[in-house]
């Protein structure tokens, strides 16, 4: 069993760090990860606007925090 903190979590939170929501998809959690990747890709997409860049920014550094504090 992984838990937090595991190697597991580490690649994971990797992952969301290059493409967000898919440390998650490498734990197994599909409806996560395309939330993550269609929020924060939408609002990378308006980056024009300076708000949406905030939000997306947010929202990854979210992603990588959740995929490393996953638990079983």
């Amino acid at each position: 069993m992984t838990g937090q903190g595991s190697g597991g979590n580490v690649l994971a939170a990797i992952c969301s760090f290059f493409i967000p929501g898919l440390g998650q998809l490498v734990q197994g959690r599909i409806l996560p990860a395309l939330l993550f990747f269609i929020i924060v890709g939408v609002n990378y997409f308006f980056a024009v606007l300076i708000i949406p860049v905030v939000i997306g920014a947010i929202f990854h550094i979210w992603s990588i925090i959740d995929a490393a504090r996953f638990k079983i």
